[in-house]
């Protein structure tokens, strides 16, 4: 094994005390034995009974005087040291190569955790809407606990060829029993205007028809159609008493924002938008071609409170009435409207994953395990454009279609992209098959905000 020069590793200049006690003339020149790791030692050729403690002739420590007849048996313990140390890594390189066992040294310690999260496989960002949606609505933690033993499932899932019913069974009865042990818990979080709506979802949650107790018996048949929709429906059902038990925003806007539009909640915005060429888009199942189409989007105030906020007001506004399409390989971008300001809009506003607000004026760095509640890495996901004068805010009526392609990804699946844009929302089944067609040159028609009107704040000198 190779060390580093220093200088405990080098031979000093004899001294004059050394030299003093010259060997006799009819004594052998010294011989220096080279052991494991580099370190050397002197062999005085002298007879075994000449050696003594304190031995004036070598001046070295007695274990450390060596005679002629001890030589042979450290060379040949030196030989058989090497030989050891090439079969050890013989053995070890086989096992790995045959049993893919994780390399344990310097290769995988020296490995920071963010590579870990970018180049792993089994990163789990969200890859729909539906999802990331779901998991950024702020709720009772223990329905939120329920939520996150389901969407395991989701993973699990995934897995081809034999999958872990076992595992997704644990999971089913972890949720179930949470909801019947925290049942009041849960429910007193729901306002008392909300509180009957909210017992007849909790209810069909447990035993409704596709609820948890339809999932486990599904699981139990191991029938993996069954099982995901059975999922999905627990899932929405998740996501609708959750909305009800957060009707604003879970924590404060800085003081130095007040003055910005916000929405305090979920919002839905549709497009219609056309053929700039006046060809028609495909025709849906059994119908005719289409002259008009809709993309339906669902703006998050939640995570975004600011950006949804200004977006919202731009489409009351009408601001992207007539506005065109402008398309690359990754966005569809809008050109902001016939009447389009530029400047700045709302400055930069991005929830990191496992935080309670956004941050402002700065991106994510993923290579640093940062993730956003509201990755950008899912097909039809909405976002602002940055501002023409500084990438710490959003332009204040651009917005694009984020077209995610795993070819276009890191190893881990996430854009490149990722953690730079103020994601806002995301494209619903109804519009995600029209991304496609869309081409340069393709108009929006009209833009409405056909929910969450009523939550959306806008001051007087905004």
């Amino acid at each position: 094994m190779a060390f580093p020069l220093s200088s405990s590793h080098v031979r000093q200049p004899l001294s004059a005390d050394f030299v003093a006690h010259r060997r006799p003339r009819s004594s052998p020149p010294p011989t220096y034995l080279e052991l494991p790791r580099g370190r050397t030692i002197r062999i005085c050729r002298i007879a075994p009974r000449e050696v003594r403690s304190g031995c004036c002739r070598c001046r070295i420590k007695p274990l450390e005087c060596l005679d002629a007849e001890t030589i042979p048996f450290m060379s040949y313990l030196n030989d058989g040291m090497k030989k050891t140390q090439r079969l050890v890594a013989v053995i070890l390189i086989a096992v790995q190569v045959s049993c893919a066992l994780p390399v344990v040294g310097p290769v995988s310690w020296m490995v920071p955790p963010a590579e870990a999260v970018l180049y792993s496989p089994d990163t789990k960002v969200p890859r729909t809407g539906e999802l990331a949606l779901r998991k950024a609505i702020p709720a009772n933690p223990n329905m939120k606990n329920i939520q996150n033993s389901l969407e395991e499932i989701s993973y699990l899932l995934r897995i081809p060829q034999r999958k872990p019913y076992g595992t997704m069974e644990g999971n089913v009865k972890k949720a179930l029993k949470i909801a019947k042990d925290e049942k009041d818990s849960i429910l007193a979080s729901l306002p008392a205007d909300l509180k009957e709506k909210g017992s007849e979802l909790y209810a069909s949650l447990i035993e409704g028809k596709g609820g948890l107790e339809d999932l486990l018996k599904y699981i139990k048949d191991k029938d993996p159609d069954k099982v995901s929709v059975g999922l999905a429906s627990s899932l929405d059902t998740i996501a609708e008493i959750e909305l009800l038990q957060a009707p604003g925003l879970s924590f404060l806007l800085p003081q130095q924002y007040k003055n910005y539009p916000r929405l305090a909640g979920r919002g839905i915005v549709e497009f219609t938008v056309e053929k700039g060429d006046g060809s028609s888009f495909s025709p849906e199942a059994g119908g005719q071609p289409r002259k008009t189409a809709t993309i339906q989007v669902v703006i998050d105030g939640y995570s975004a409170p600011l950006t949804a906020g200004n977006f919202a007001k731009r489409v009351i506004d009408g601001t992207y009435n007539g506005s065109k399409f402008n398309c690359t390989d990754q966005a569809i971008i809008t050109d902001g409207g016939p009447d389009r300001k530029g400047g700045n809009g709302p400055p930069l506003e991005i929830m990191p994953s496992g935080q309670f607000e956004p941050l402002y004026k700065t991106t994510l760095s993923v290579q640093d395990g940062e993730l956003p509640v509201l990755p950008l890495s899912v097909y039809g996901s909405v976002a602002m454009a940055h501002s023409e004068v500084s990438d710490e805010y959003s332009s204040p009526d651009q917005f694009f279609f984020y077209l995610y392609d795993k070819s276009y990804s890191g190893l881990g699946g996430l854009s490149f992209d990722e953690g730079q844009f103020s994601v806002f929302g995301y494209t619903t089944a109804t519009g995600r098959d029209i991304l496609p067609q869309i081409k340069t040159g393709d108009i929006i028609k009209s833009a409405i905000l056909v929910d969450g009107g009523n939550r959306l704040t806008v001051p007087a000198d905004s």
